[in-house]
């Protein structure tokens, strides 16, 4: 009969062992469908290096499916303290490349060194401040930290702290 008693008791153990990583393994799987997508993580921060960039050009990229232009400001263009972002003591503008109107996406113009939305004739400047037509303010700035002459988007650094308190 003891021989019997140590046998269940075996066997007790194991199942329990069993069940025991078992759940652990279903845990596992729940957290790990609980974390978000490492395509969403990725999404929220983008580095941009900014020194291989031109005077006056402009750079379209795509951050949390907005369109993000990014401007080197030539020293014919005008300065915009309340929206320019320095980096590398060069000037950039950085905006959602959306108009601020219905949200179509507006044509750089270098000769004319504005931004023209086709849509209803909008017009902003080269800092993404509206000067003519139905845009009621100004383009948006994404949030930005600037890491020597790189920008992360997605982060919300003192720069970007600074520009946002202002009005312009």
């Amino acid at each position: 009969m003891a021989v019997e008693q140590n046998r269940r008791d075996f066997i007790g153990m194991a199942l329990g062992g069993v069940t025991a990583v078992g759940g652990v393994i279903a845990l596992g799987a729940m957290k790990k469908t609980w974390d978000p997508l490492p395509s969403v993580q990725s999404a929220g921060f983008i580095t941009v290096d900014l020194s291989p960039m031109q005077e006056g050009e402009l750079k379209t990229l795509q951050w949390r499916g907005k369109p993000i232009f990014i401007l080197k400001k030539t020293a014919e263009m005008q300065k915009n303290e309340n929206r320019d972002v320095v980096a590398g003591n060069k000037n950039y503008t950085v905006i959602i490349g959306l108009c601020t109107h219905l949200g179509c996406i507006p044509t750089w113009v270098p000769s004319k060194k504005e931004f023209l939305c086709a849509c209803h004739g909008g017009v902003f400047d080269a800092s993404g401040v509206n000067t003519f037509g139905p845009p009621p303010r100004p383009m948006d700035i994404p949030p930005f930290k600037i890491d020597g002459e790189k920008l992360v988007l997605g982060e919300e650094g003192p720069e970007y702290k600074k520009l946002t308190t202002k009005k312009a």
